[in-house]
């Protein structure tokens, strides 16, 4: 994933940073143990940060990895973060335990996507509720959101679209908003524009499915049946490869009795 560099110097890209954090300058000192001053300092060119000072301050800031490694080349350094394909055989113990966990939530549906939402592992559950899906959308490279949203593809069967779609560009938009990046931005405008199927308008003015106090769920035709979710999103703590920090195991779990029992006879 490509990340689009802004023209201006480190500093400024970290003030950016800790205003979009609503930090002020004293508090971000105070957390990296540095003083107000010399992050005012840092911030305006004054003076340039170390290579520790750079990675503290992002660290603080919640900065994610790839961001990290392009503030550090801003600054005048090396990359911290190596980024290593994820079919490279330093990753097979990670291949493992993804395919371990996955297999281990069937049958309820459960995939990995990476920072653009591309699927790189998906169990049985997800494969069953995928079918009837053109094979043109399931070909490689799959999307998570193209596959949802696209007026052939699971979108005619989702009786909340209208809540479902709003909720997944507005979380691309704020992954917009920390990555910067162009294959990210590009996807969410083609999926953006896609038109809603017919029948998309028959959730107006009332509840589509279920009510679930506690998250909006997915509610979506299969075979003959409602069946109603809710999304879990599990990330790895303290990554430190690029390509790890951006995967994302997202699960589907049952949002009532009715759907859990249909899933678990699926593989009696």
């Amino acid at each position: 994933m490509t990340t689009v560099a802004l023209d201006t110097g480190v500093g400024p890209l970290l003030r950016s940073w800790r205003e979009r954090r609503r930090i002020s300058q004293l508090e971000l000192a105070l957390r990296a143990g540095s003083s107000a001053r010399h992050i005012s300092f840092i911030e305006t060119g004054r003076a340039r940060p170390s290579e520790e000072m750079v990675l503290r301050l992002a660290e603080h800031l919640e900065v994610p990895v790839r961001e990290r490694n392009a503030l550090l080349v801003m600054a005048g350094y090396a990359p911290h973060y190596t980024e290593t394909a994820l079919d490279d055989p330093a990753m097979g113990a990670l291949r493992d335990g993804l395919d371990r966990l996955l297999r281990g939530y069937d049958p309820y549906p459960a995939f990995v996507v990476d920072g653009t939402y591309t699927v790189v592992a998906a169990n049985q559950g997800m494969t069953r509720l995928l079918d009837g899906v053109p094979d043109r959308l399931l070909a490689p490279p799959l999307n998570a959101m193209r596959l949802t949203l696209h007026p052939e593809g699971l979108a005619p069967r989702i009786r909340n679209l209208r809540a479902w779609r709003a909720d997944l560009l507005a979380q691309m938009e704020r992954q917009i908003a920390l990555v910067r990046s162009a294959e990210l931005r590009a996807l969410y405008e083609e999926v953006a524009g896609y038109p809603l199927p017919p029948g998309a308008d028959r959730e107006e003015g009332r509840p589509a499915g279920p009510s679930v106090p506690f998250a909006l769920p997915l509610v979506i035709e299969h075979d003959g049946r409602v069946l109603s979710f809710v999304a879990s999103i599990a990330t790895f703590n303290t990554p430190m490869d690029v390509t790890v920090a951006e995967l994302a195991v997202e699960t589907l779990l049952p949002a009532d009795a009715e759907t859990g029992a249909y899933l678990r006879s699926l593989v009696l």
